[in-house]
């Protein structure tokens, strides 16, 4: 569903992104880790189509969205839902108003086609009443899974979510993860993930993909990744110093 190839970017003197190679398969949950500031981002806004690479491509679905921009960029990204590392909830909007604002801004429906559909997003995360209050009136584990049903609402083939459990305590991770898991199982979704939950993500994640000095160090299924001898993807793991 989802490839990169030979993926560059640099930013000054820095290169973030080195030739990097990636690809998720369609259905699956893919989570890349990594070091904080090794591009994890970065790279994640490459596979959305908000930047684009000095060298390489990305294709969604063998579509090539590297040089795409307007509509058919655009068109390809109706396929997503995006949750963002804070949430990026509208202050001044509901709970309700903002889940509905995909459906407003990106679709056709009806005022009764859109209440039903935040309302079953809502009711997804187990949120059904909250719609009426503002991001600031709700915890920040709620806040969290709004925007999952924010991103749920438009039904999308793929989701990115980046960093969806940053600034939670343990107990709200693992909650995060399982409704993920649970909401993965029922839509059969293509999810990629960036995250630092060590060991979490290894109890969700289909895939996981660990990202080092700009390129795809090693990928694999968690049990693969768990037992390998690649000594940087074992010092991750383990939170060993350099």
């Amino acid at each position: 569903m989802i490839r990169a190839e030979g993926l560059t970017k640099t930013f000054g003197a820095n290169r973030v992104l080195r030739a990097l190679d990636f690809e998720a398969p369609k259905g699956s949950i893919t989570i890349i880790i990594g070091r904080s500031g090794g591009g994890k981002s970065v790279f994640l806004k490459h596979l959305i189509g908000l930047m684009r690479p000095d060298a390489g491509h990305v294709s969604i679905d063998g579509v090539d969205i590297t040089d795409l921009g307007g509509r058919e960029l655009e068109a390809v990204r109706r396929r997503y839902g995006v949750v963002f590392q804070s949430g990026a909830l509208f202050d001044s909007l509901t709970c309700w108003e903002n889940v509905a604002f995909p459906l407003r801004e990106t679709t056709r429906a009806s005022r009764t086609e859109i209440r039903t559909r935040v309302a079953a997003a809502l009711e997804q995360v187990e949120l059904a009443g909250v719609g009426p209050k503002y991001p600031a009136e709700i915890s920040g584990g709620m806040r969290k899974r709004v925007a999952i049903a924010r991103a749920l609402v438009s039904e999308p083939e793929i989701i990115f979510f980046d960093e969806p459990t940053t600034g939670l305590d343990p107990v709200l991770v693992n909650t995060i993860h399982r409704l993920i898991r649970g909401l993965h199982e029922r839509h059969r979704f293509t999810a990629v993930m960036v995250s630092h939950e060590i060991p979490e993500i290894f109890e969700i994640a289909d895939r996981v993909a660990m990202l080092h000095e700009g390129r795809i160090v090693e990928a694999g299924p968690p049990e693969a990744m768990q037992a390998s001898t690649n000594p940087v993807v074992r010092k991750f793991i383990n939170g060993e110093p350099d």
